[in-house]
């Protein structure tokens, strides 16, 4: 027994030096690709299909897209230290009678998920989100963690990041798209394999205007503060 816990807790240690090692890397270095996309392109019919992917910096990706994601997805984005407490037990108590929301998970989260977890929703993978959370919180800025969301999220059918949405859906770079244009990319994340941002269906475009009308209230955003 002694041997085997000895051993369980260099296992543990070794994670952790490994993971807090890998975030630190990011900090830096582009995501140059995420479990979900590989695991995409396993399921993929086409196996020859590659996924679409361009890394940029977060000064190309418009101040537009920027403030749609944050107005669609997590309001208190630069308010909370990676989780929205709120909003976590309003999705607790709405799980509890059969229904389902959006706005569980926090940028920080879903950030956390996509660059280093799988998508699951077993207590282990959510357990390891909220450590992966607390790492990027502590270790990246909020500047930086918005950068690596906006080019690893999924936002269309193998279309992964800022610019090859914008290229996808909209033929420009994500530096030159306008509000309308971000909230229709925006709006796609529910569900970015079956709902299309351009032309948008009479759902999307509905968020869409919500969207760019939260825009509006939430004014100038300032991911230096």
């Amino acid at each position: 027994m002694k041997r085997l816990f000895r051993f369980l807790i260099k296992i543990l240690l070794w994670f952790v030096a490994l993971s807090i090692g890998l975030v630190f890397l990011f900090k830096y270095v582009p995501v140059p690709v995420t479990p979900l996309m590989v695991i995409r392109y396993t399921e993929s019919e086409e196996a020859s299909k590659m996924w679409k992917h361009d890394w940029v910096s977060i000064d190309k990706i418009s101040k537009n897209l920027q403030l749609a994601a944050i107005c669609s997805e997590d309001q208190k984005f630069l308010d909370h230290s990676g989780f929205d407490v709120e909003a976590i037990e309003k999705a607790y108590e709405h799980n509890k009678k059969g229904k389902r929301i959006k706005g569980g998970s926090t940028i920080s989260q879903q950030t956390a998920k996509n660059v280093f977890l799988w998508p699951d929703r077993s207590w282990l993978r959510k357990g390891l989100e909220t450590y992966f959370t607390f790492l990027i919180e502590t270790i990246w800025s909020k500047e930086r963690i918005l950068e690596v969301y906006l080019n690893s999220i999924e936002m269309g059918p193998g279309i992964y990041g800022a610019e090859a949405a914008s290229k996808y859906w909209f033929k420009k770079s994500a530096s030159n798209l306008d509000a309308y244009e971000a909230a229709a990319i925006v709006s796609v994340l529910p569900n970015p394999r079956n709902y299309r941002a351009n032309p948008a269906s009479v759902y999307i475009q509905n968020r869409k205007q919500w969207i760019v009308k939260q825009m509006r209230f939430y004014g100038k955003l300032d991911l230096k503060k």
